[in-house]
């Protein structure tokens, strides 16, 4: 009897820790609405990594979980970092430049025709779009997060299964060069190696 109840309290214990350990590293979001289709669906969950910006900086190309930025709502934004803090942003007929140079986006299928005119990424903060670009509410219309305002970062999409799997995080490059002349420049250099 007394290994017995051993055995109960070793693994009430352990599954204490397991879900104290769950809920300080790991949040459940659901995606509402399409503002980040075609990678994330209305209704899919995921599993967010609380931890993730305690150990680096957020990159340009994570999709991040954020309160939203404006009273109206009380559920959590979903959208992906484009502009990283003291960067300038600008879009022409749906193309995003970030210090003068056009951002590849591998993760979009319709970018859109609209337009927004140029604006500095204050200091401790993050430019974000929905992948959507023409159902999305996000940066463009005159807010960015800030840094501690970050929920987490989009780690495993765990339902429905047939999208079971990590999240679509895209590495994108974290250092644009300024100017298009800076980075014929760059590449110049480069291929003259």
């Amino acid at each position: 009897m007394r290994t017995f109840l051993i055995e109960v309290l070793g693994t009430l214990v352990a599954g204490i820790i397991i879900f104290i350990v769950f809920n300080l590293t790991l949040q459940y979001s659901v995606v509402h609405m399409s503002s980040m289709e075609p990678n994330l669906h209305e209704g899919q969950r995921l599993l967010v990594s609380k931890i993730a910006y305690n150990f680096g900086e957020p990159e340009r190309g994570d999709i991040i979980v954020f309160p939203p930025p404006h009273l109206n709502s009380d559920k959590d934004y979903i959208k992906r970092i484009i502009g990283l803090p003291g960067e300038t942003l600008q879009i022409v007929a749906g193309v995003v430049y970030v210090n003068d140079v056009p951002l590849e986006e591998p993760y979009i299928t319709n970018p859109g025709n609209g337009s927004m005119a140029k604006t500095t990424v204050p200091a401790g903060e993050y430019f974000v779009l929905g992948d959507n670009r023409t159902n999305s509410t996000d940066s463009r219309t005159g807010w960015t997060v800030p840094l501690d305002s970050i929920v987490g970062k989009a780690w495993l999409s765990i339902w429905p299964m047939e999208d079971w799997g990590l999240a679509p995080n895209y590495k994108l490059p974290q250092e644009l060069v300024g100017s298009l002349d800076q980075l014929y420049c760059f590449y110049q250099g480069e291929l003259s190696r």
